[in-house]
């Protein structure tokens, strides 16, 4: 077990609290004022839970559905919306998989741990790629097929070419990110990674949240530019 000092336990646990306030705030908010796409009612909470009072912000600014709306967006908050909706199916994923993982450890030994890896973080990245990639195919299905007025097999396919690279682009600065702190940070300086169930390793995980914006941001830019993603 590693031995985290009380200064970074205290920055986890008021990290995550104020995240989960600020998605609460956003929950409530939509309630009385439903996103005009039903999906971004999920969405704007959800990066919430990373992106904290920054998300809260970006929604104050840009998400509610309030007063009179632009009739066009700017690219760079338009491309900022459409990496956060694919954050937010990242978010949900790696949440699901990273509980049941430590719940149920036969999850990460059927998809590698003790097999083709010692480190149990490595093979739980694979389930939460694959459930991070199918609820952001869903997202982005619900997000395209409504605005192109398409069928369900062509939404589908459409949303699976809008979500690939993008989801793929965010996880690979998630990943990134979450590797840094575990086997650079905490592992050094503290004697082992942070486990599921601490604050640490969730704070971590928002701060990886924000590296997968970073890397996600230029290819969700290029997406719109191309007419793969829909400028929201």
């Amino acid at each position: 077990m590693a031995h985290f000092p009380l200064w970074l336990h205290s920055v986890a646990i008021v990290s995550i609290a104020v995240g989960f306030a600020c998605a609460a705030w956003i929950v409530a908010d939509e309630i009385r004022h439903p996103q005009k796409m039903p999906i971004m009612n999920w969405v704007w909470p959800l990066t919430a839970l990373f992106g904290s009072v920054l998300w809260l912000a970006f929604y104050l600014r840009f998400g509610r559905n309030v007063g009179e709306q632009p009739d066009e967006t700017p690219m760079h908050i338009a491309v900022a919306k459409g990496a956060s909706h694919c954050g937010a199916g990242c978010t949900l994923g790696d949440i699901i998989v990273e509980w049941a993982a430590f719940a149920f450890p036969a999850i990460a030994v059927f998809f590698g741990w003790h097999h083709w890896t010692a480190e149990k973080t490595f093979a739980v990245w694979i389930p939460d790629f694959i459930l991070a990639f199918a609820i952001g195919v869903v997202f982005q299905y619900f997000t395209i097929a409504p605005m192109r007025d398409l069928s369900f097999g062509k939404g589908v396919w459409a949303a699976i070419k809008a979500d690939t690279l993008s989801i793929t682009s965010w996880q690979v600065g998630m990943y990134g990110l979450m590797a840094i702190g575990q086997f650079l940070w905490f592992k050094p300086a503290y004697g082992h990674i942070a486990e599921v169930k601490m604050p640490e390793f969730w704070f971590l995980m928002q701060l990886a949240m924000l590296g997968g914006f970073a890397t996600a941001y230029p290819t969700n830019w290029w997406l719109v530019r191309a007419g793969v993603k829909e400028k929201m």
